[in-house]
């Protein structure tokens, strides 16, 4: 588990970004998966989701999770949610309610929390390519400000993803991102006549061009694994399928 230098100072919040460490799967699962939409056995995810509300302190029927389709969309979740409902089809939760946990799932995109340290709300948002690419942030952004947010009082974290020097990318994904705009050249590296690109890295560069300056970015490459992350890239070297990690924020 990973905690954010920046979030832990705030006493009315609480967050973790988990590995998969301390959980009950086995096999490419090990340990502590949560993605219900992986091959995994269903009770044993199940369990690995009461091991994380445990340690996030909240009840295991307030814990909320998403279907995660690299979209830009994003839900707002209001005191009358109802708990029993299907999974939200999204990539972000944001919420203003206390004792309700939003979570993420990732393996190798980035998993990003935010806080607004004035208006009391918490994000918990999926990004990967496709998801930045589609400026999901920069629409969250762009909401909370119309919500009242001031943008120094925004604090974003970038947790465990896949860093550049093990995500490899092709000529047509990099013409993509400079037809988007030109100076995104700065995010991509040959080496070898390979190209990588830094996920992180744009990720920060679309906050810090909005204006915001309260960016934290934990550098833990999920691909490495000895930092015992869940990695799609790395897992589907070998196997079809891959664990997922969760990231969870909360108001107490």
């Amino acid at each position: 588990m990973i905690v954010s230098k920046s979030l832990k100072k705030f006493t009315n919040i609480k967050h973790l970004f988990f590995d998969r460490s301390g959980g009950v799967s086995s096999g490419i699962y090990k340990s502590l998966n949560c993605g219900i939409g992986s091959n995994d056995k269903k009770k044993n995810v199940l369990k690995n989701l009461e091991i994380v509300c445990k340690k996030i302190r909240c009840k295991k029927k307030k814990i909320i999770k998403l279907n995660q389709t690299h979209s830009n969309k994003f839900s707002f979740i209001s005191k009358n949610y109802k708990f029993n409902k299907k999974r939200i089809t999204a990539d972000a939760l944001i919420t203003n309610v206390k004792n309700v946990a939003i979570s993420i799932l990732t393996a190798d995109c980035a998993p990003v929390l935010f806080y607004d340290s004035k208006k009391k709300i918490i994000g918990a948002v999926h990004v990967g390519w496709k998801g930045a690419y589609k400026k999901i942030l920069i629409i969250i952004v762009k909401y909370l400000l119309k919500k009242g947010s001031y943008l120094e009082n925004l604090h974003f974290v970038i947790g465990p993803s896949i860093h550049q020097k093990n995500y490899e990318v092709g000529i047509e994904f990099k013409k993509k991102f400079l037809k988007q705009d030109s100076k995104n050249i700065k995010y991509f590296k040959y080496i070898k006549k390979r190209i990588f690109f830094s996920l992180n890295n744009y990720i920060k560069g679309q906050l810090e061009k909005l204006g915001i300056k309260n960016i934290e970015i934990i550098k833990k490459d999920t691909y490495n694994e000895k930092n015992n992350f869940f990695s799609s890239r790395r897992s589907k070297k070998n196997n079809h399928d891959y664990g997922r990690n969760i990231s969870v924020i909360m108001i107490k």
